[in-house]
C-alpha cells in the first residue's frame, strides 16, 4: 500500500507483539505517573465526599520548606544564664517564637528538625514536614552504605565462585538463595533474628562470649534500627548483584589472562588491568540497579519497623505509602513519590555522567 511507512510495514509482526507490553506499561507506569504528577497539585483525598481543589506547589512547599532559628539561652533575674541539675544550658521552647512572636511569623507551622549548640546558643534547623525530612536522610545514608558494600561484597562472591572447580554450583546456588524467597518472608525470618529478648544474633552472641554479651534490643534502639535493616538488606540482595557481575566476568576472554600468566603478572595485577576494565559496563549496570532498589527501600521497615522507634528507619517510599494510604492523603502521597523520581532520576544522570567513557 502506497504511504504505509517502511518501519511498520516491515516490522508488523514485531510491533503486534510489542502491543501488550506497551498497553500494560503505559496502563501501570506512564498513566499512574502522570496521576500523580496533577494530584501532587491538588489537594486530593483517597476517600472524601469534597471535590479536590488545584493548590499548586503547597504540597511540595509543605513537604521541603526548612529554615533555620538560633536561640539564645534563658537567663536568671542577676543575668546569668539558667541551667539544669545536669548543668546544661536552657533554651526557651521554639514554638515560643513559631507561635507567638510577630517577627517569626514566617516560621509558623515549622517544628524542629534536629539542633545543636555552639558559643553558647542554639542553632535549631526547623522544617514543615520533620518526618519527611528525617525519612530524606534516612534514605541517603541506607543508598550511601548499601551501595558500595553490597556491590563490593557481590563482586568478591562472583570471583570467588568464577572457579572451574567441582561443587561449585552448589555455592552459587546458596549465595543466590535469598533472592528467590520473597522480601517479606526474610524481613520476618530477621524480625525474629534482632529480637531483643531471644533472638538468635543475641543467643549466638552471648554463646560465643560465653554470657558476657548482654542482650541488644536491635530494631528497638534508634541507634541500631537502621544499621541492623542496612546489614539484612545487604545479605538478602547480594546473590543478585554477584549473578550480574558473573555474567561480566564469563565475558573477559581467557587469553588475556594466559598472556598475563606468561608474563608473569600478580592476581592484583590481573584484577587492575583485565578484569576491572573489563568489568566497567557491568560496575555501571550494577551501581545503578544497586541504588534504585535502594531507593525504593519499603517491605524490610514495613515488617520489621513501621518506621520506628522515633522514626528512625522512615524512608521515602515508606512516607509515600504512609501519607498515601494511611493517611487517605493522595496528594500528599503523590508529591513524595514525584520528589523521589526527581532524586533518583538525577542521581542516575550524575552516575551515568561519571561513569560514561571518556574519549
Amino acid at each position: 500500500m502506497k504511504g504505509k511507512s517502511r518501519l511498520i510495514d516491515d516490522n508488523s509482526s514485531g510491533w503486534s507483539f510489542a502491543l501488550p507490553s506497551v498497553v500494560l506499561m503505559a496502563a501501570f507506569i506512564l498513566v499512574p505517573f502522570v496521576l500523580s504528577i496533577i494530584f501532587s497539585l491538588t489537594n486530593q483525598r483517597l476517600m472524601s465526599p469534597n471535590s479536590a481543589d488545584f493548590v499548586g506547589l503547597d504540597n511540595y512547599r509543605d513537604l521541603l520548606s526548612i529554615n533555620f532559628l538560633v536561640i539564645e539561652p534563658l537567663r536568671e533575674a542577676n543575668g546569668d544564664f539558667k541551667v539544669d541539675e545536669a548543668g546544661e544550658l536552657q533554651y526557651p521552647k521554639i514554638r515560643n517564637y513559631t507561635r507567638n512572636n510577630p517577627d517569626y511569623s514566617y516560621l509558623k507551622g515549622m517544628k524542629e528538625w534536629f539542633s545543636f549548640d555552639v558559643n553558647k546558643k542554639k542553632v535549631a534547623f526547623l522544617a514543615s514536614d520533620p518526618v519527611f525530612m528525617k525519612s530524606v536522610v534516612n534514605t541517603f545514608i541506607f543508598v550511601l552504605v548499601v551501595a558500595p558494600l553490597q556491590g563490593g561484597l557481590a563482586l568478591v562472591l562472583a570471583l570467588l565462585i568464577n572457579q572451574k572447580l567441582r561443587g561449585i554450583q552448589l555455592f552459587r546456588t546458596i549465595y543466590f538463595m535469598p533472592v528467590v524467597v520473597s522480601i517479606v518472608v526474610v524481613s520476618l525470618l530477621w524480625r525474629f533474628i534482632y529480637d531483643g529478648q531471644n533472638g538468635l544474633l543475641n543467643s549466638a552472641l552471648e554463646s560465643i562470649t560465653f554470657g558476657a554479651f548482654k542482650p541488644v534490643n536491635w530494631l528497638g534502639d534508634p541507634d541500631l534500627a537502621l544499621g541492623s535493616i542496612i546489614a539484612m538488606s545487604i545479605w538478602q540482595a547480594v546473590g543478585f548483584h554477584m549473578v550480574i557481575w558473573l555474567s561480566g566476568l564469563q565475558t573477559i576472554s581467557p587469553t588475556l589472562y594466559e598472556a598475563s600468566k606468561i608474563e608473569g603478572a600478580s592476581p592484583w595485577q590481573n584484577f587492575r588491568y583485565i578484569t576491572w576494565p573489563g568489568l566497567r559496563g557491568t560496575a555501571v549496570l550494577v551501581l545503578i540497579v544497586i541504588t534504585m532498589q535502594a531507593f525504593a527501600l519499603f517491605a524490610q521497615i514495613d515488617v520489621m519497623t513501621g518506621g520506628g522507634p522515633l522514626d528512625s528507619t522512615q524512608t521515602i517510599v515508606y512516607q509515600a505509602v504512609e501519607r498515601g494510604y494511611g493517611k487517605q492523603d493522595i496528594s500528599g502521597g503523590s508529591a513524595i513519590s514525584v520528589v523521589l523520581f526527581v532524586i533518583v532520576l538525577s542521581i542516575s544522570l550524575l552516575q551515568r555522567y561519571l561513569t560514561r567513557e571518556k574519549v
